[in-house]
C-alpha cells in the first residue's frame, strides 16, 4: 500500500510523536508499502531527501516560511486551522504521489483535510495530545486536568501561554476546524485509554459515527537502536553511585519543581539525575547534588536507566501515553507515574510500578522513598515492569498499524459503489 505520513514535525526534531511517526514509517516500508513524509520545512535542512526508504517532503506554508509567525523560529508550528501554502503543498504532493491513505498528526491536520476536500481519500487522524480541541495541547486548567473546553475558559487560559491576540486566533482555529475534521476522518488512532477517552469527550460529544474507525495502539520504541555517537562522554557525566533518573523537558507541565521539593524532603536520597532539554519555564539553577544533563543521545539514556534504581515521571498534566515509562521499564526499572493520563495504561500500580496523583508532593515524596528504603520492591516491581515492557515494542505495534491500514481501505471499498 502507499500512505503520506503528515506530521508537523520530524527527526532531527526531537521528541515522542516526531520518533513515532518516523518508526512507522521506517517500519512499513521493511513490511513492503511505499511511505511518504509530508513536514514542515525549516533552514537548514533538505526540502527532499530519503530516510531508510522513506520519501521525507519539507513543505512551505504562508505562515511557516517566515520566523516571526512562530514563538520559537527554530520549530514553527502550523496554525490550527487550513494553511492556504501548506493545504496546496499537500494537494500537490496527494495528486503526484497518489497514496491510497493519508496519516496525518498535529495542527497540520487541519490543513491535510482542508487538502482532501472533494477528494474520497480516506483520512486517519492520529492522537497523541489534546491539541484537537485545546489550544495549549496540555489538557489543563489552572494547573489541573481541564473537564473540557468552552470559549470564555479556553480564551483565559490560552492568554496566559499566547497572549491574547494569538490565543484568539487558535481557540477560534481549532474550534472552527472541528467540522472540517469530522467530514473528512475515515479512521482515529489514539496512542492511550486516556486520550480516547478526551477525544471522545470533547470532539466527538460521545462515540464517533458508525463509518468511522476507532483504535487505541500504544506509543512503542525502537528494538535496539544503533548508537549514533560514541555515548561514554555522556556517561561519565553520569554520577558514579546508583540514582534516580527523570527523562523529560525540564518543565514546569512536566513535575520538575515538584520532583525537586519532593527530593529535598527524602531521608538519605540517592543522588538525583535529570536528563531532559531546558525550557522557558526551567528552573534557573539546581542543587549540588543533583546532576543534569541536557539533550543527551537517546542510546545514552538508556544506558542511563540501566544503570539506575528507578524512574521518576512526575508530571503535572495528563500525559496522553509516555515512552519514557516503558522505555524505563524495558530496562527492569520500576517507574514512577502519575494520573490522570496515558501513564496508568503501562503502570499497574503496585506491580509494575508505582502511581501518584498529578501534583500531589506527599504521595509522590512517599512513593520515592519506598523505593528508596525497600531493594526488594524495587526488584519485584522491576522485574515485572522489565516483563510488561515487552508489548510496547516495535515488532507487536507495526503489524497493528499495518491492519489498521488495511482495515481503513477495505471500509473505503465497501463505501464506494
Amino acid at each position: 500500500m502507499r500512505v503520506l505520513l503528515v506530521s508537523d514535525f520530524y527527526p532531527p526534531f526531537g521528541g515522542g510523536s516526531e520518533l513515532q511517526i518516523q518508526q512507522i514509517g521506517r517500519g512499513m516500508v521493511a513490511r513492503g508499502s511505499e511511505m511518504h513524509m509530508a513536514t514542515i520545512w525549516h533552514e537548514g535542512l533538505a526540502e527532499e531527501e530519503d530516510d531508510e526508504g522513506v520519501r521525507v517532503h519539507r513543505i512551505k506554508g504562508l505562515t511557516t516560511r517566515v520566523p516571526w509567525f512562530s514563538k520559537n523560529a527554530g520549530r514553527r508550528f502550523p496554525p490550527p486551522l487550513p494553511e492556504p501554502g501548506l493545504t496546496a503543498a499537500l494537494r500537490h504532493l496527494i495528486a503526484h504521489h497518489k497514496p491510497d491513505i493519508v496519516h496525518v498528526q498535529g495542527w497540520i491536520a487541519y490543513s491535510a483535510a482542508a487538502a482532501l476536500i472533494g477528494s474520497s481519500l480516506p483520512l486517519l487522524l492520529s492522537v497523541r495530545d489534546y491539541g484537537y480541541t485545546c489550544a495549549i495541547r496540555t489538557l489543563t486548567y489552572h494547573n489541573r486536568a481541564c473537564d473540557g473546553p468552552g470559549w470564555r475558559k479556553c480564551l483565559e487560559c490560552a492568554s496566559r501561554s499566547y497572549g491574547v491576540p494569538k490565543a484568539a486566533v487558535a481557540v477560534m482555529g481549532v474550534n472552527s476546524g472541528i467540522p472540517l475534521l469530522k467530514r473528512k476522518i475515515r479512521a482515529v488512532h489514539t496512542n492511550s485509554t486516556f486520550t480516547e477517552t478526551v477525544f471522545r469527550r470533547d470532539f466527538w460529544q460521545g462515540r464517533p459515527p458508525s463509518h468511522v474507525i476507532e483504535n487505541v495502539i500504544p506509543s512503542f520504541r525502537e528494538e535496539n537502536p544503533a548508537a549514533a555517537q560514541d555515548i561514554a562522554p555522556y556517561l561519565d557525566k553520569l554520577p558514579t553511585q546508583p540514582f534516580i533518573l527523570y527523562v523529560g523537558a525540564l518543565s514546569a507541565a512536566k513535575g520538575i519543581y515538584v520532583l525537586l521539593e519532593a527530593y529535598q524532603r527524602l531521608v538519605n536520597p540517592p543522588p538525583l539525575c535529570l536528563i531532559g532539554s531546558v525550557w522557558a519555564d526551567s528552573p534557573q539553577s539546581f542543587p549540588s547534588d543533583v546532576t543534569v544533563l541536557n539533550d543527551i543521545p537517546h542510546a545514552a539514556v538508556m544506558a542511563a536507566f540501566e544503570r539506575s534504581l528507578f524512574g521518576v515521571a512526575p508530571s503535572l498534566w495528563p500525559e496522553p501515553f509516555g515512552n519514557v515509562i516503558h522505555e524505563g521499564m524495558s530496562c527492569g526499572r520500576a517507574m514512577i507515574g502519575t494520573t490522570p493520563g496515558g501513564h496508568a495504561d503501562m503502570i499497574a500500580h503496585g506491580e509494575t510500578g508505582l502511581l501518584a496523583a498529578a501534583g500531589d508532593l506527599d504521595a509522590l515524596t512517599t512513593a520515592m522513598q519506598q523505593l528508596i528504603d525497600d531493594a526488594g520492591l524495587r526488584a519485584r516491581l522491576g522485574g515485572a515492569a522489565r516483563d510488561a515492557a515487552e508489548q510496547f515494542s516495535a515488532p507487536i505495534m507495526l503489524p497493528r498499524f499495518e491492519r489498521l491500514y488495511q482495515s481503513i481501505l477495505d471500509a473505503q471499498k465497501g463505501m464506494q459503489p
